[in-house]
């Protein structure tokens, strides 16, 4: 999985904080990484229909839905896509042992345990929403990061 997933991640939970839409270079500052990669991300999850931009003087972007209706798996198939994390490539039917192709009719046992895991994986991606990781940042902190990161948002456009 890529690094993208994880800046993405940091933006949506970033934008539950804000009150008024969040340029890319403030949230690329914030993350400390350039502009260029992070916008990557950002069209991702516009595409996905995740966030929009919002154009003008007061421009930025937000969530389009509200983070108790956004899902870990939601970003996370923005940024990587929905195909499955495990593609088999039928290693079965290679080498000095190949199994023929006609022996082959059914997933092996390495594909089936890995198409199960992803399964699992995604199911518990499914689960937790963005409200949920921005309640998880709260507790991990003290005191009122969002709060402080709202605010933080808001210097920067005054």
């Amino acid at each position: 999985m890529s690094g993208g997933v994880e800046a993405a991640l940091h933006c949506c939970v970033v934008l539950t904080a804000a009150a008024e839409p969040v340029p890319a270079t403030r949230l690329a500052e914030l993350h400390g990484v350039s502009a260029t990669y992070l916008a990557k991300q950002l069209q991702a999850l516009s595409r996905a229909g995740l966030v929009q931009s919002a154009q003008g003087k007061s421009g930025g972007y937000v969530l389009t839905r509200s983070p108790e209706e956004i899902t870990v798996l939601d970003v996370v198939e923005a940024v990587e896509g929905p195909q499955p994390t495990f593609v088999c490539t039928e290693i079965r039917q290679r080498g000095p042992m190949a199994t023929p192709p006609e022996k082959c009719t059914a997933p092996c046992a390495i594909t089936r345990t890995m198409m199960a895991a992803d399964r699992a994986w995604r199911a518990a991606l499914r689960e937790v929403t963005i409200a949920d990781l921005g309640r998880m940042v709260g507790e991990d902190y003290e005191g009122d990061v969002l709060g402080r990161l709202g605010k933080w948002l808001s210097a920067a456009s005054s």
